[in-house]
């Protein structure tokens, strides 16, 4: 085993021992290594609790010679604080820039500490609309859950906004590429490529383990043109929104397939005027049995894509 796969394997391995340690305790956040230079804290696939403070996703960290890049800055400003403090258990690097995936609540709403810190925060421009509807709601549905976990919370916006489908930057020798194609799960969701390494943090482009969520600001359309442009990266590694690091096979088979099958069902549904009671009762989620929540979100999810179809 060369000494790149030997590091692979024991990190992805402490990857899975931290997440089981950590579902029956206290939350505590450890970043733990995937390839050089690069980790992960994989968060709850629970929903959000004051256990796991709404960490309940995954944070990247790259550590390069000019300075850490955070991968999303959790759901609170002393989550924040928490994860910065695990960055220094690896580190000395100061967190220089973060950037957050996308609109949902565990992207972001850390902002303001990091803002505090001096560091550069970055998205996809077509994130600040959906920050600005839906922060506050944010704010209501997670200051009840985590009390005084959620103190210092406020909406800080990226200090940085970007265009287009794919950004290039280099930090420190570290060659970043952001991918964007109008989202899919919120509309800002973006994809975060180490082509040196051939790593990719999907943020909600990707879940594994548990079954994808559909919200009101959630297309499964452009969400599965999100799913092609990571196909084509073709990545040896897969960080994904949520659940444990994987395969690109793994990702294919848990989001991929499912966003396929949904949209060919209700598309054909609908094209033949069948109700929607029905489109959703003859949907065969056989294969997706597998997924945590499945029982509970599949019907929702092919409902809401029901209805994406019919209005397209």
């Amino acid at each position: 085993m060369n000494n790149f796969k030997k590091y692979v394997f024991i990190g992805v391995a402490s990857l899975l021992a931290a997440c089981l340690s950590t579902s029956a305790m206290a939350l505590e956040v450890i970043f733990q290594p995937i390839a050089p230079g690069i980790y992960a804290f994989i968060g709850s696939t629970d929903g959000r609790s004051y256990e796991n403070e709404s960490l309940n996703a995954n944070i990247g960290l790259v550590v390069t010679p000019a300075g850490a890049v955070l991968i999303d800055s959790g759901a609170s400003y002393l989550g924040a604080k928490q994860l910065a403090q695990a960055v220094k258990k690896i580190t000395s690097q100061p967190i220089r820039w973060v950037i957050n995936t996308g609109g949902q609540d565990h992207r972001w709403l850390g902002n303001g500490y990091f803002k505090a810190q001096g560091a550069e925060i970055i998205a996809h421009a077509n994130a600040q609309p959906d920050m600005l509807a839906r922060g506050l709601q944010h704010i209501q549905t997670n200051a009840p859950v985590l009390k005084e976990k959620f103190d210092g919370t406020e909406r800080v916006l990226p200090t940085r906004w970007l265009q287009g489908q794919s950004t290039t930057i280099e930090w420190g020798g570290t060659v970043f590429e952001i991918i964007h194609r109008n989202g899919g799960h919120t509309p800002g969701d973006s994809m975060v490529w180490l082509p040196q390494s051939k790593v990719v943090f999907t943020g909600d482009v990707v879940y594994v383990q548990r079954i994808l969520g559909l919200n009101d600001v959630s297309k499964t359309k452009s969400w599965l043109t999100s799913f092609e442009a990571l196909e084509a990266l073709k990545p040896e590694i897969v960080v994904p929104g949520h659940g444990a690091v994987t395969t690109l096979a793994t990702a294919q088979r848990d989001t991929g397939s499912l966003l396929k099958a949904l949209r060919a069902h209700m598309s054909k549904r609908v094209a033949d005027g069948v109700d929607l009671s029905a489109a959703i009762k003859s949907f065969d989620g056989k294969p997706f049995q597998h997924l945590q929540h499945v029982e509970v979100w599949l019907p929702q999810l092919a409902n809401r894509t029901y209805l994406e179809v019919e209005q397209e």
